[in-house]
């Protein structure tokens, strides 16, 4: 029996909702907008650019090697970038958890904060890499494979409060070693939603969403490289 062709669609898109699969937003398949923002790491860390917080524990350093960001930490790390972002965004860089047997190779905490600003809504900068540093700011945060690569979450920070708006456990959601991940994070009209590899792990529509703010690369704890990183104004 041949099935209509609108029959036959309706079929395929039906099956990929009920499997779970993911369509990726127009912005993440080369309709990124207006390119605001690039760094592929080949020159060492312009400290006007970029502002390392790094835990004071011994063994930890940040630096640019190979083309990458490398944070290479005992303890919590962020590194933001210092200007301020607002509007629709597309921000995408690649990353990468190194296990080869360096003293802080630990499979673990693949994260990053957005449109984070401080207690007055300035800038958020000046705090010392320890996480709990932090919670006094207003943000989103995801964190991939957190806790020992145990769990991935996002969040929302402000007044005080961590509040937890999905999670993931999961194996398909969690970090592998050596990995050139793909992140995606795209802000838009209200909306944050984050894609590794073409693979939407979260999406949030916010009630009363940030707007702007800063961006930092967060972890802690581990080695981690980061390349080809772009931001791009979707107007």
């Amino acid at each position: 029996m041949k099935v209509p062709r609108r029959a036959l669609l309706f079929c395929l898109a039906s099956c990929l909702v009920l499997s779970g699969a993911a369509v990726a937003d127009p912005a993440t398949l080369g309709e990124r907008g207006r390119l605001i923002f690039s760094d592929d790491f080949t020159q060492p860390l312009d400290g006007q650019t970029w502002v390392a917080e790094v835990e004071a524990k011994p063994g930890s350093r940040v630096s640019v090697r190979d083309g990458h960001l490398v944070l290479d930490t005992a303890g919590g790390v962020t590194v933001w970038l210092n200007r301020r972002l607002s509007g629709n965004l597309l921000i995408e860089y690649r990353r990468r958890v190194v296990l080869q047997g360096g003293a802080n190779d630990r499979l673990s905490d693949l994260n990053q904060f957005w449109m984070a600003t401080g207690p007055d809504g300035g800038s958020p900068i000046g705090r010392n890499g320890a996480f709990e540093s932090y919670d006094a700011l207003s943000l989103y945060y995801f964190g991939i494979g957190g806790n020992g690569n145990t769990s991935t979450r996002l969040r929302k920070y402000g007044d005080g409060q961590r509040v937890l708006l999905q999670e993931r456990l999961d194996a398909e959601h969690l970090l592998k070693p050596n990995h050139d991940y793909l992140v995606q994070t795209l802000v838009k009209d209200g909306r944050s939603a984050v894609y590794v590899d073409g693979q939407l792990f979260f999406e949030h529509r916010d009630a009363s969403p940030l707007r702007q703010g800063w961006f930092g690369l967060r972890s802690t704890w581990s080695r981690q490289q980061i390349g080809a990183l772009r931001i791009y104004a979707l107007d």
